[in-house]
């Protein structure tokens, strides 16, 4: 959506005098249907993931994301080998995992389902260096994480990074009891155990969030004495739900050509560094994505051959002390009465019993916030593989 939104900033050109903003309204003119929007890199040891979409005109202020259906997507060799792609998702072509030709030069050919084809340029495979470590320091702020990585070819080095974050979180309360309901006049007249056995629903209680990077991380050591880069890659604020328990973050490192780290750096200055009045300007993006049936069109991206590597790091909420997560959440205790039920059970969802007699349960607590007691409301309660 970053993407998409930055493509139709390019086209809102702004100028500024005597403090002044004026509006101005370019002349430029999109197709219909929008420039195609292509996103990702060939994989040269692994599966291609490739994102097409089209750019949106601008109504207001708003950019809906339009994703491309139904289109042919092809990997393409210089000596004429070809390996398909296929969507697997809403806009998202995947191949399977390749090993491709270090002495080859590939490309990637696209034919949409309104019959025009482009294609970016061919490019040479990138070997990428590995990731030597991944650390971590903590500050007033909360927690910042680093990459730490060289090439040993001694050559500048020009870097993408994309990562993927998964933290644990807790539901503050548990569950065992659900709310007795009167059919015919919907009012709440009791509570009772959702388990035969009285047994608490666990799988309420434990819960994984999954986010993945949506900013352009890029670094270069053109500027350094040598290839070596330790770098900033993203923060964690403090008492963040992230460090709530346990925390982990997969970096995903690519060498990039110099070419492709100009038409990144751009891309980061019109999605991220417009807003006021001292920021930069929008500027044009010129990719290696061309339509080979309509030259006059312009299409968007950048698409490389480079090897992907990873490196995982996980933190807990133990070697952040006093990280003082809040998690906000509230409970309050109710005798299971109906006439008391009638007034105050609306807008609340019972917990666990505080007092259960010979004849059944005198009174529970409750919480009127289902996603104190229910993390599934917020992720998944199926545990990652990677997980420890």
């Amino acid at each position: 959506m970053r993407l998409i939104k930055s493509i139709a900033c390019l086209f809102l050109l702004g100028f500024f005098a005597t403090s002044c903003k004026i509006e101005y309204h370019p002349s430029l003119k999109s197709p219909s249907s929008g420039y195609l929007v292509v996103e990702g890199f060939i994989n040269s040891d692994g599966p291609t993931s490739i994102t097409l979409s089209r750019t949106i005109k601008i109504y207001n202020d708003s950019v809906v994301d339009n994703r491309e259906h139904n289109a042919l997507v092809n990997i393409e060799a210089q000596s004429n080998e070809s390996y398909p792609m296929y969507e697997t998702a809403d806009g998202i072509y995947t191949s399977s995992s390749l090993q491709l030709n270090s002495n080859e030069k590939y490309r990637l050919h696209i034919k949409t389902s309104n019959g025009k084809e482009y294609v970016s340029d061919f490019t040479n495979y990138r070997t990428t260096p590995d990731i030597d470590s991944l650390s971590w320091q903590r500050n007033a702020d909360g927690v910042k994480i680093y990459i730490n990585t060289h090439d040993d070819q001694d050559q500048t080095g020009y870097y993408n990074w994309k990562y993927e974050e998964t933290w644990e979180f807790h539901a503050a309360y548990y569950s065992s009891l659900e709310f007795v309901v009167d059919p015919i006049s919907h009012f709440v007249i009791g509570v009772k155990f959702k388990n035969a056995d009285k047994s608490i629903d666990s799988s309420l209680h434990t819960c994984w969030k999954n986010v993945v990077s949506s900013n352009i991380i890029i670094g270069s050591s053109e500027m350094l004495s040598s290839n070596h880069i330790y770098f900033p890659i993203m923060s964690i604020r403090s008492a963040d739900e992230k460090l709530g328990v346990l925390y982990t973050i997969n970096l995903r490192q690519y060498a990039i050509s110099k070419e492709a780290f100009s038409y990144l750096q751009k891309l980061k200055k019109n999605t991220e560094e417009i807003g006021s009045i001292f920021a930069a300007q929008p500027s044009q993006l010129s990719g290696n994505i061309h339509c080979t049936t309509d030259p006059s069109e312009m299409a968007i991206g950048f698409v490389e051959v480079s090897q992907e590597k990873q490196k995982r790091l996980f933190i807990s909420n133990q070697q952040v002390p006093l990280w003082n997560y809040n998690d906000g959440c509230a409970e309050y205790l109710l005798q299971n009465d109906p006439t008391e039920l009638q007034t105050k059970a609306g807008g609340l969802f019972p917990t666990v019993p505080f007092q259960v007699t010979p004849v059944g349960i005198g009174s529970f607590f409750a919480t009127p916030d289902n996603n104190c007691m229910d993390c599934t409301f917020r992720g998944s309660n199926v545990k990652p593989s990677f997980w420890p």
